[in-house]
């Protein structure tokens, strides 16, 4: 009995609130729910946006009911298949103004973030600027997991990428090539070739992303 007890206190627990956590985020700004009504207001079924992203339908529809959250170069591929800025996922009413402040407390975040196999992506990633209609860029801030990862399947995406790396030390996998990069590294380079970050070392790192299509 005191065995369960200690299970479920130290490990069912916070597993449970970090998953219930993260539905209150994504449930917050709806990505799952702007990603169903556009769809469907398109008329394009779950299979035809999987075709799009890589993802199986499945997996299109557990982000839909905001179980999971989608990586952003398969956030960019869904807002190009759906005809929208991707920061319409994180706010829909946008400004006319031309500039944009975000306080700290206002960035929207994304946590557990899963790659094609269904498997954890190893980062989270906030937005931290979403609201200008007409903006070229979109810049996020990643924060690469300290946990050990099986590498997964490199990503693509149209547009191009800078990085920073803020905090740490990573790798970035660029079709056969693999770049380390640490604090104070900057890269940019064309998204339309496969990529993947990666940490390196037994730190979480943190990279500044900016993405412009």
């Amino acid at each position: 009995m005191l065995k369960h007890f200690i299970y479920a206190k130290f490990f069912l627990t916070p597993l449970i609130a970090r998953a219930n956590k993260t539905k209150e985020n994504m449930e917050g700004f709806r990505i799952g729910e702007k990603i169903k009504a556009l769809r469907q207001k398109k008329g394009l079924t779950l299979q035809a946006v999987a075709r799009e992203t890589g993802f199986s339908s499945g997996l299109i529809s557990q982000i839909e009911n905001n179980n999971v959250s989608p990586p952003i170069a398969t956030l960019s591929r869904i807002a190009r298949c759906l005809d929208v800025r991707m920061a319409y996922f994180f706010d829909d009413e946008g400004t006319t103004e031309r500039y944009e402040v975000v306080r700290n407390n206002e960035r929207r975040r994304v946590e557990r973030v899963i790659g094609r196999k269904g498997t954890k992506h190893g980062y989270s990633y906030e937005a931290l600027a979403f609201r200008l209609k007409t903006k070229k860029m979109e810049p996020f801030l990643l924060t690469v997991s300290a946990e050990k990862l099986d590498e997964e399947s490199l990503y693509s995406h149209d547009g191009e990428e800078f990085w920073m790396v803020i905090e740490g030390e990573t790798e970035l996998v660029y079709d056969t090539r693999r770049i380390e990069l640490k604090e104070g590294d900057c890269v940019y380079f064309d998204s339309s070739v496969k990529h993947r970050l990666l940490r390196k070392g037994n730190k979480e790192a943190k990279v500044l992303v900016v993405i412009c299509r």
